[in-house]
């Protein structure tokens, strides 16, 4: 009897230690799954839900379908579109006198016509001419000084001597094509060849291009030490290559003007160089640990941007796991309804709206903190609301600041389209040029001014050795 009576014991042990193996193999395989669904959720990040340019998006999501009712958008002018025409140039800046062709005989019959009134049909004509350029030629006569046994020469204009071969208005228009319209060397070469039918060589361009720059050192340098004393600015960076080594271009955006700065680190020494240690604004970034840095040593105020913690937020909802969906999708509804408030900012009165406001903000920092599941994801994304949460909202109590760093990031698109057509820089002169056409271009675009304009006038000024005019918009 006793022999009997261990045999089911033993069988229990086994069966009890086969499935405490195929356990623990599902617990591997749970752990497993686990990983590559966090791994093909990260590699379906597109520009909707993470930092990635929408040019990243190789297979573009499909197009919602149209509301109940509405029809499909033509292209072209829409129906109820008011009608635009171009107005007529004014009579002071023709060249030339009209041309006045009067009808005498009917096309039709052949009798002969009279006037039928003062409503004539103006059609005006612009053209360039077979030979838009002019050719000047300075010399400068010899002397000899029997006292000093020397030959002088006379004295030429500032503006010939110093612009040399090329003048002022050819000048600019080589760096406007360089800088403003993306275009090489070579194809500025052969635009002038064929177009202008000046023959210059891609050396001397280069040397047209030195001296542009070196025109717009003066107000460039102006608006770097201006930079410090802002209220608000928005700073985003982006990669950059001059030959093979990494470089960053960064760019702070101001209310009225945008310098860009061309540097091999992306660390907050750049923002420390750039605008010191007692920066007194509120400074809109991203969550980069150089921003974090220059907060952490330096005590200045950011304004993380918010619509990067949407696409975070966004990412969460993508993921397998329920509760890291579940938390996302509560942080993104909050998320929401701060955004509604501010949608409504012109409905609603000062106090209201700042009441409103505040409790928007105290609900997406508290479902950032309350319940937060034990994704890795999600535990992120809740220790950065704990620690840097305030600094998603510093827009609520600074007029003035935005909640994204939209500002930044749109300024740096031109940069961005720039690298794709040259391939970056090749030189420290190439990356002065381009850090300082990269200001004049997006700074003259938030004033409203004409870039080609203000870079005639500086070439004068720098031919003439005056002071170049500044690119504030009050001394300029």
């Amino acid at each position: 009897m006793g022999a009997t009576a261990i045999i089911p014991c033993a069988n229990c042990q086994r069966l009890q230690e086969q499935l405490d193996a195929q356990k623990a193999q599902l617990d591997a395989f749970a752990e497993r799954m686990a990983t590559l669904e966090a791994q093909l959720a990260a590699a379906r990040k597109d520009s909707s839900t993470s930092s990635k340019p929408p040019s990243s998006d190789i297979v573009k999501p499909p197009k919602p379908e149209l509301p109940a009712g509405q029809d499909k958008r033509h292209i072209g002018g829409q129906p109820g579109h008011p009608k635009h025409e171009r107005t007529l140039i004014p009579p002071e800046q023709l060249t030339m006198p009209p041309h006045d062709y009067v009808p005498e005989i009917c096309p039709d019959c052949g009798h002969g016509l009279r006037p039928a009134g003062d409503d004539v049909r103006v059609v005006q004509q612009i053209e360039i001419a077979e030979m838009p350029i002019l050719i000047e030629e300075h010399r400068s006569h010899p002397g000899w000084c029997p006292h000093c046994c020397k030959v002088h020469y006379g004295v030429l204009p500032d503006g010939v001597e110093r612009g040399g071969l090329v003048g002022p208005r050819l000048t600019t228009l080589i760096a406007y094509l360089k800088g403003f319209c993306h275009a090489s060397y070579a194809t500025i070469r052969k635009f002038l060849r064929d177009v202008v039918q000046v023959h210059l060589s891609r050396s001397f361009l280069f040397k047209v291009i030195t001296k542009v720059s070196a025109a717009l050192e003066q107000p460039y340098q102006e608006l770097l030490q201006t930079l410090p004393g802002e209220p608000i600015l928005n700073v985003d960076e982006t990669g950059h290559k001059r030959n093979r080594d990494r470089m960053w271009t960064w760019c702070f955006r101001a209310s009225l003007y945008t310098l860009f700065k061309i540097d091999p680190t992306r660390s907050g020494d750049v923002l420390i160089e750039v605008l010191g240690r007692e920066f007194d604004g509120v400074l809109g970034c991203d969550c980069f640990s150089a921003y974090r840095r220059y907060m952490r040593e330096c005590g200045v105020t950011l304004q993380f941007c918010l619509a990067h913690l949407i696409r975070d937020v966004k990412f969460l909802t993508t993921l397998a796991d329920k509760e890291q969906v579940a938390y996302g999708e509560r942080l993104r509804e909050a998320l929401r309804r701060l955004f509604g408030v501010i949608h409504r900012r012109e409905q609603l009165d000062k106090v209201t709206f700042q009441g409103q406001l505040q409790a928007a903000r105290a609900e997406v920092l508290r479902c950032g903190r309350a319940g937060v599941p034990a994704g890795r994801h999600s535990q992120n994304l809740a220790k950065r609301l704990a620690k840097y949460g305030e600094s998603y909202f510093e827009f609520v109590t600074t007029p003035g600041v935005e909640p994204t760093n939209n500002l930044a990031e749109q300024a740096i698109r031109f940069v961005v389209i720039d690298r794709l057509i040259t391939q970056g820089t090749r030189s420290e002169k190439g990356d002065r040029w381009c850090e300082r056409i990269w200001t004049v271009i997006a700074s003259c675009a938030q004033q409203g001014r004409s870039v080609f304009d203000y870079l005639y006038r500086a070439v004068v000024a720098y031919f003439h050795n005056e002071k170049v005019p500044s690119l504030l918009p009050n001394d300029g």
